[in-house]
């Protein structure tokens, strides 16, 4: 396949396009094996480049190279396994790649017929060092891949995302393609509507309704937004989509600019994302070259096109006003609402913002119908939802799932369970903004309305596992300095607010918490939430507000004992040498970075208190159980 086609004029002609595409990939697949290489930024990352070289240099080397294709895809999915490849149409499934690995493949299994099992999906959830790696060779016997559900993920590891061709081949543009051809604004946005597509972005605000508000604005120039610019810590759905199906994003945001009337659209997308950047760019490029963009799209008279427009990494222009004021080039700060933006947004005028995953799944939307979508999920909120599971995980990296699986589901059935065997202590959804549930809420459904009762929000999808050993007084502090340093400072509530929130969490975690502390945090905290002029502000404390609900024994600890059960608040923490059981082999000496430990060879060792910085090396070290923390 080429990975740009002639100019489409007409429905007709894409469909051509299409069914030619559909009819070359099943010719070549016929005639050639397909080596499909994740190229995502993980797997960039990882080495993936590297193996992809050899095992182009392998195929030559077999003179194979003009039977075997190696196809660049976007993310699979299993980033903590990469670099990963699958091969054949069985889709055997390696991972964790080395270069010196391409030749076993080609040699054992292209050349071959026998798939390399060492090198293949091992199924690691029962964590015993004894326990044997079961080896899971094909993707579909893969529990990570088989309990997913994939909409907005549905061309992500299985396509080259600098092919419009293959795009094309896999239904691409298609929707678009049956929008133009007789349906009218209101046909699109009532299959909206039966969708029951929510927001994807964080707010879950339902997507029908705020295209609806962008229609009914009578002014005659109108815009749409992407919003690209995610910040969350751990987060990485929208760029591993731009990544590996950007084609689906542009075709969302087109079949969005025809129902509101718009002509003219912006992806305003992370600076710090030069992969997604890049392909994004070529596929507006291919797009445009095809007809696809621009003007008179296949025939029709509509015209709309798209440009990128690169943000600094302000955590606040992810917010729908801020980011506004970044496009027309001012400082990125929220606006206070309303006027709210589908009635006087971008230049003063009408604008449509919805975030990468949103736009993703339009155009599945529009071409199996809105009520297919809504048989996703549950009574109140539909369709799936991407995840970026992160933290103390065995299978770390990009899901996706029906809204409303369970954080069990995801974290155990998916993900494999806590690295270590360790136990399950809490999870953080929604990023920096989003809340903390623990165990005793495994078996909650996650849903926009279960997280709202728990003091948490769906965000945009990123998921960060916690284990045992996580102290949550520190997970507050970690998020809420993250808030304190991305805030704009425009308004006094999250300004000094957070600041205040910030300046007692931090005397908590050095051993200066005093009685009242927590009452305090929860004053300012809810005060933050209800005056703050943005979401940026309005969610801030919810780290905080949410941690000391499930976990204030936690900071009672802390305040009251002066002891952090985790071990993590180095104030905090005391390590101490049992003479008795110490041997004097001077390992711990030997590994404490400030030199606090004294002692002479075979002879019981001491920690000298003022020194010690709490690192834990000592105890890490120590073969003999003599070395205790407390």
């Amino acid at each position: 396949m080429t990975d740009t086609c002639k100019k489409i004029g007409s429905v007709k002609q894409l469909e051509a396009v299409r069914t030619a595409a559909v009819e070359a990939a099943g010719s070549s697949a016929a005639e050639t094996e397909k080596i499909l290489i994740c190229m995502g930024g993980g797997c960039i990352a990882s080495g993936s480049e590297c193996v992809k070289n050899a095992l182009l240099e392998s195929l030559d080397k077999h003179k194979l190279g003009d039977k075997v294709s190696v196809v660049e895809t976007g993310c699979l999915g299993p980033c903590v396994r990469g670099p990963v490849v699958m091969v054949g149409a069985d889709r055997a499934f390696y991972q964790n790649l080395k270069p010196d690995d391409a030749e076993k493949i080609v040699e054992q299994h292209v050349i071959g017929g026998k798939i390399v099992e060492e090198l293949t999906w091992t199924d690691d959830s029962d964590n015993s060092a004894s326990s044997p790696k079961i080896p899971v060779p094909l993707q579909d016997d893969i529990e990570f891949f088989k309990r997913q559900t994939k909409i907005v993920l549905r061309n992500c590891g299985l396509i080259d995302p600098g092919s419009i061709t293959e795009y094309i081949a896999r239904d691409g543009y298609r929707a678009l393609g049956k929008v133009l051809d007789g349906m009218t604004s209101d046909d699109v946005l009532s299959e909206m509507n039966k969708s029951g597509l929510k927001g994807r972005g964080g707010g879950g605000f339902p997507t029908g309704r705020k295209w609806e508000f962008a229609i009914k604005s009578p002014d005659p120039v109108k815009y749409i937004l992407c919003n690209a610019d995610e910040g969350d810590p751990g987060a990485f759905m929208d760029r591993s989509v731009l990544e590996g199906d950007p084609h689906s994003v542009i075709e969302g945001m087109a079949i969005g600019g025809f129902t509101i009337g718009s002509s003219q659209g912006y992806v305003y997308v992370r600076a710090e994302y030069p992969l997604a950047v890049e392909r994004l760019q070529k596929a507006i490029q291919d797009a445009r070259a095809a007809g696809l963009l621009g003007e008179n799209i296949l025939g029709t008279g509509f015209s709309f096109d798209l440009e990128i427009r690169m943000g600094s990494g302000a955590f606040v222009c992810g917010e729908e006003t801020a980011l506004i004021a970044s496009i027309e080039g001012e400082r990125g700060e929220p606006r206070s609402r309303p006027p709210f933006p589908a009635v006087k947004g971008l230049w003063e005028k009408p604008t449509l913002l919805n975030n990468v995953e949103t736009y993703a799944n339009v155009p599945a939307i529009l071409l199996n119908g809105g009520d297919w979508f809504a048989s996703f999920g549950t009574e109140n909120s539909k369709g799936t939802k991407v995840f970026a599971l992160a933290g103390a995980i065995n299978i770390s990296g990009l899901v996706e799932v029906p809204v409303g699986t369970t954080f069990r589901e995801i974290i155990y059935d998916i993900g494999g369970g806590i690295l270590g065997g360790k136990k399950f202590k809490a999870a953080q959804i929604g990023g920096p903004s989003g809340g903390c549930i623990p165990e005793q809420y495994l078996d909650t459904p996650i849903d926009y309305e279960s997280l709202n009762a728990l003091g948490a929000i769906m965000g945009s999808g990123g998921l960060v596992v916690m284990d045992e050993d996580t102290c949550m007084v520190d997970v507050a502090r970690f998020f809420l300095e993250f808030m304190q340093e991305e805030s704009c400072g425009k308004c006094v509530p999250c300004r000094l607010g957070i600041t205040r929130m910030l300046d007692i969490i931090n005397g908590i975690t050095q051993g200066h918490g005093q009685p009242g502390d927590i009452e305090e945090l929860q004053q300012i905290g809810e005060g933050i939430q209800a005056a703050a002029l943005c979401g940026l502000g309005q969610t801030a404390p919810n780290p905080v507000l949410s941690t000391i609900r499930h976990f204030r024994d936690e900071y009672e600890a802390h305040i009251n004992d002066k002891h952090c059960p985790a071990h993590v608040c180095k104030d905090l923490v005391s390590y101490s040498i049992d003479a008795e059981k110490c041997t004097g082999c001077t390992l711990c000496a030997k590994k404490c970075p400030t030199d606090a430990i004294t002692g002479v060879v075979k002879g019981p060792h001491a920690i000298v208190l003022d020194k010690c910085i709490a690192c834990g090396m000592c105890l890490e070290v120590c073969r003999f159980d003599a070395v205790s923390v407390k």
